[in-house]
């Protein structure tokens, strides 16, 4: 490429660029969100994990790792999907469409609630969830490595890799994830004049 070609690049690039400003109103929104659902949760696997039996405790940490990789694809497949063929349901008064249309107009903000909220509050509790079972496990059994590095290996193994292996599922089926979604989220959807 000459370089009058790439000026006229770089010029059209600072035209088309959006100075996007700083929503506080949401950063402080996100946070408390954040934070009550740490607690709640952590309340939660604490009061569950306590005194249960090791089947239960792994079935919970489980459950939290899946639950952060759901939300995981849910949050990058609303960032990739495509809006148009929500668009037309839609202008049909469509409810799936409708809800639909409103996430991907907020991409920004259902990833960052997806993927950053519930997906770290999710790993932060399976981190809990796996310390617990360390210490329930440590007094058991006794191996040359800790247990707690183990099982921290583990969990962080299952996380990373279960998020790695459904990103790419997430970016190649965005649409009908969305849809799939919308469709779950109208079941709690009360706007009128909609099919």
């Amino acid at each position: 490429m000459k370089k009058d070609e790439i000026n006229k690049i770089k010029t059209e690039i600072k035209k088309t660029k959006k100075k996007r400003k700083i929503n506080y109103k949401w950063v402080l929104t996100v946070t408390i969100i954040a934070f009550s659902l740490s607690m709640l949760f952590s309340a939660l696997s604490e009061s569950l994990l306590e005194n249960a039996n090791l089947v239960f405790s792994i079935f919970i940490l489980v459950f939290f790792i899946i639950l952060g990789v759901i939300f995981d694809i849910i949050g990058v497949a609303v960032t990739a999907a495509d809006e148009k063929p929500f668009h037309s349901m839609s202008t049909r008064k469509m409810k799936i469409g409708l809800i639909a249309t409103k996430l991907k107009k907020n991409a920004d903000k259902v990833s960052s609630l997806c993927n950053d909220v519930i997906g770290d509050v999710c790993g932060i509790l399976s981190g809990t969830a796996g310390a617990m079972i360390a210490a329930n496990l440590t007094d058991k059994v006794s191996l040359f490595v800790p247990i707690s590095l183990i099982i921290t290996g583990l969990v962080a193994a299952l996380t990373i890799g279960g998020k790695a292996l459904c990103k790419s599922y997430a970016i190649a089926k965005s649409d009908i994830i969305l849809y799939r979604f919308s469709k779950i989220l109208s079941i709690f959807y009360r706007k009128k004049n909609y099919k």
